[in-house]
């Protein structure tokens, strides 16, 4: 089943392919067709979850290009999986080396999509599907590099782990016990996050961010009850006008500028790469974070605003209940992602004080998020990331940063693992659809991936 599809996606590119494909090796082109076969596969929680054909279909691709079958388990929780390889090292007592990543997706309706999310289709330079970025294309680098290590008789120090979750987009209950198995890694490499940047005019590359960090993530509920009433007899108070309000102030709240070692060193060093307007605001924040100015112009950037503190915003809202009735109940959820130092009971104390009215309830409703301080700056890591991004863009600037989103790597940071976000992907900032509508990656990363993946990969575990 698994050979048709990959045959049919393969005959799909040139009746979708108006421009030539980018030349590409036999790497390549095995990485490829490995994504186009994972998209297809609906690896969405819930009905219908093929994540576990996902774990099959990269085990079965992994024994085909040389690894024993002994070596790789997959395995079912629920409606999911996850997946493993160990290729055991030449010296036994050095701690291995872990390649993080996740097989599941998020949900994706074909109605609102210009293209069926899960028909991968190349086109205009671009393979377009839900995974495509988020993280099916990164999860066909790494294990195309591997199998290339391994055919080329590379044998690696320490073991190397490819650990491959299977709910990382919901309950995140596979990334945990991934994290319990492999405590003692030295260092994990989560393809998930990070990645580099190419200039918007030209796509020539900008710049390589690593991350070494990520905010909480938080769901916290907000809810309202009343008695509620005939909707012809109005009263004072209203279940969703109470809810409104709190949800106004919320909007409204300046939670406090904050920077760490991680997004100073960001602010600094991608200012060379954005307007002269940008540029300055990153600078002059990342002296002063109290700087109302400097901060006014970053949180009006969408993909700054998380960098400089705690961030709510409402996601979900839902009340009362009839349309000739005064509610009886009115909720809402505030989707927090919160600056590293702070716990998410400190932020509910601080949204209770702001909202200051004893009706409207709060509650953590977060499950499956931990608190984590960022990772060391110093081991090997940054030297060997760094030669890997100049391996697939000679001379490219690398440098550190935080991520705004939560992440499997949250689960070995709990642990003492430090955990670094790593991606092989390069592409613009405009082409980032992750989570969103016509979800893409560029063809132009598969070759500079491959090269950063076998050079971050031999590094890390041969030293």
């Amino acid at each position: 089943m698994i050979k048709r599809i990959a045959l049919l996606l393969l005959l799909s590119i040139g009746s979708a392919q108006a421009e030539p494909l980018p030349v590409l090796t036999r790497d390549g082109l095995q990485a490829l067709t490995l994504a186009q076969t994972s998209i297809a596969l609906h690896s969405v929680s819930g009905a219908n979850n093929q994540t576990v054909d996902v774990a099959e279909l990269y085990r079965k691709t992994l024994i085909k290009g040389g690894f024993p079958a002994a070596w790789i388990t997959v395995t079912r929780l629920n409606d999911t999986a996850y997946m493993v390889l160990r290729w055991p090292g030449q010296e036994q007592g050095l701690k291995p080396l872990v390649i993080s990543g996740h097989m599941d997706v998020v949900a994706a309706s074909p109605s609102d999509w210009t293209r069926d999310p899960f028909t991968p289709i190349v086109e205009n330079g671009y393979l377009y599907g839900r995974g495509a970025s988020d993280m099916k294309m990164s999860n066909a680098l790494a294990i195309t590099a591997l199998i290339h290590l391994r055919h080329e008789g590379f044998k690696p120090k320490r073991d190397i782990v490819l650990a491959l979750s299977g709910d990382e987009e919901t309950a995140m209950k596979t990334g945990q016990i991934l994290a319990d198995m492999f405590p003692d890694a030295r260092e994990v490499l989560n393809l998930d996050v990070g990645g580099g940047t190419l200039d918007e005019a030209t796509g020539q590359p900008l710049f390589y961010s690593w991350s070494g960090a990520e905010k909480t993530y938080a769901d916290i509920g907000l809810m309202v009850t009343d008695p509620g009433g005939h909707a012809s007899e109005p009263r004072t108070r209203n279940a969703i006008t109470i809810l409104a309000k709190a949800l106004l102030t919320i909007q409204a709240h300046p939670f406090r500028p904050e920077l760490n070692a991680l997004t100073r060193s960001y602010f600094l060093n991608a200012a060379r790469f954005t307007s002269p307007k940008l540029a300055s605001a990153m600078r002059v924040f990342a002296a002063s974070p109290d700087n109302a100015q400097a901060v006014a112009v970053l949180r009006a950037t969408p993909s700054l605003v998380g960098a400089t503190g705690t961030t709510c915003v409402v996601t979900m809202i839902k009340g009362g209940h009839a349309l000739n009735a005064l509610p009886q109940h009115a909720a809402a959820n505030i989707n927090c992602r919160i600056f590293p130092g702070h716990s998410r009971s400190d932020i509910i104390h601080e949204l209770t004080a702001i909202i200051d009215d004893p009706s409207v309830h709060i509650e953590d409703h977060s499950q499956g998020s931990v608190e984590t301080q960022p990772s060391p700056l110093s081991g090997p890591l940054p030297t060997a990331v760094t030669r890997a991004a100049q391996q697939a863009y000679p001379n490219i600037p690398v440098f550190p940063t935080m991520s705004s989103g939560a992440s499997d790597s949250m689960w070995f940071r709990e642990k003492g693992v430090p955990s670094y976000g790593a991606s092989p992907i390069f592409m613009k900032a405009s082409d980032d659809f992750s989570h969103g509508l016509n979800e893409r990656v560029p063809l132009s990363t598969i070759t500079p991936g491959l090269h950063f993946m076998l050079s971050l990969v031999t590094d890390l575990s041969q030293n």
